[in-house]
């Protein structure tokens, strides 16, 4: 660094150094405050300078404080990084790339009006000092126009366009264009306000709510409830603040919530045998019982203590008795009559029919695979109605019976054989609940 850099870096610190000395004690001129700016750098191009003319974004910061009422210290800290336009007679290499610009500067701001103003128009000039990528020093003076905008707090905007003019060899003049808001370091106190001495009031409760504040002046209270006691609004012997429920009378044990109903049923937890499962009150709060297991409850249940099926009410499955009774209903040959023994065993199916008057039958006559399909379809159809007509002579309604015929299309045992055909000439008896 030249000699004459070093006394222009001694001369800025000082004035700046002397200038913040004098400042005035007052609420009227503006405190240490700091600002964050954003701005542009524009340097223009001559026949003597290396490089182009640039214009680059720079950030920065701002310090200002109040010296009068009408006059700012103001410092500057710009940085960018640009390709410094040096004049070719200062015989240094062109930069290729960008390379890292600082600068600093101390002005004085002459302001217009004062800062109760919402608009401050100021001039601003100074003296400040750059570093190129910290190989090269210059100087420069900015003298410029700004505009002070008025924010909350003890906050400023500010409009700032300055032109730097050369004073040093290695400077090249160029304008700065900048915009910043700034916060004041330390915010103003504001004065306590003096109020006069409240009147003394009686609080006869001695419950720290006086006078007409005190809704309830013979009962101790809480400021919170204007003097009263904390409120029970459920009336079941538990203040609102401890009571999880106090819209609803409840008891101490459930802290202040009725007794609870965890499965809904309408049968409280302490009168419900049966708490997780939903039930009925003849059952003290359990499901009506199922006594024989049988999936079918003991109300629905004709059979309650034996286990039957759902489609008997919970009786026994009769259709293994049917079919150990039409297991005898075989037909000779070609032939559609019982022999009256047989007909002894559709006895037991009358009497059953009788004692069950929930299901109904579905009959089905069969033949062997001796002779023709259509003789066969007619000969199975009347083996079911010869049975069918017997139940209904010995006193079931015929409307609880239906008949079918399907001939030799459904053999229960071989027809290659006598006893084969023999089985196969026979009637088939479904319960149907």
């Amino acid at each position: 660094m030249h000699y004459s850099m070093k006394k222009i870096i001694v001369m800025l610190l000082v004035s700046v150094s002397s200038l913040t000395v004098i400042g005035q004690d007052t609420a009227s001129i503006k405190p240490a405050s700091i600002a964050f700016k954003i701005g542009l750098f524009n340097f223009k191009n001559t026949p003597s300078t290396d490089n182009a003319s640039q214009t680059v974004i720079q950030g920065g910061l701002q310090y200002f404080k109040g010296i009068t009422q009408h006059l700012d210290l103001m410092m500057n800290l710009d940085f960018t990084k640009l390709k410094y336009p040096f004049y070719t007679s200062s015989k240094i290499d062109i930069a290729k790339n960008n390379e890292m610009y600082t600068a600093f500067d101390a002005s004085l701001n002459y302001k217009l009006l004062t800062d109760e103003n919402k608009l401050v128009p100021y001039l601003t000039a100074g003296l400040g000092v750059a570093s190129i990528k910290n190989a090269y020093y210059t100087a420069y003076v900015p003298v410029g126009l700004g505009l002070q905008i008025k924010a909350k707090q003890g906050s400023f905007i500010n409009i700032l366009s300055t032109y730097r003019a050369e004073a040093s060899a290695l400077t090249k003049m160029h304008y700065n264009h900048s915009i910043s808001y700034s916060l004041p370091l330390k915010l103003r106190e504001k004065k306590p306000v003096m109020l006069p001495p409240a009147p003394v009031v009686a609080d006869n409760d001695g419950d720290g709510v006086v006078g007409s504040d005190d809704d309830c002046p013979n009962a101790s209270g809480l400021v919170k409830y204007h003097g009263c006691p904390v409120p029970d609004s459920d009336s079941d012997g538990i203040n609102d603040e401890n009571d999880k429920c106090p819209t609803a009378e409840g008891a101490i044990k459930y802290k202040g919530c009725p007794i609870p109903d965890t499965d809904k049923d309408g049968i409280n937890d302490e009168a419900d045998k049966c708490p997780d499962v939903s039930g009925l009150s003849r059952y003290e709060g359990c499901s009506i019982p199922d006594t024989d297991k049988d999936g079918v409850n003991d109300e629905q249940d004709k059979c309650p203590n034996t286990a039957g099926i759902i489609g008997n009410n919970g009786c026994a499955d009769l259709q293994p008795l049917v079919n150990e009774i039409s297991s005898q209903l075989k037909f000779e040959s070609g032939k559609v009559n019982l022999s009256k023994k047989i007909y002894l065993g559709v006895d037991s199916l009358v009497a059953l029919m009788q004692n069950n008057a929930n299901i109904t039958l579905i009959i089905s006559g069969h033949t062997d695979n001796t002779g023709t399909l259509k003789i066969n379809e007619k000969l199975s159809l009347q083996r079911a109605v010869v049975v069918s007509n017997y139940l209904i002579k010995k006193g079931v309604d015929k409307k609880r019976i239906s008949q079918k015929g399907f001939a030799d299309t459904r053999p229960t045992s071989d027809n290659k054989t006598l006893k084969g055909r023999a089985q196969n000439r026979r009637v088939d008896i479904e319960v149907v609940y």
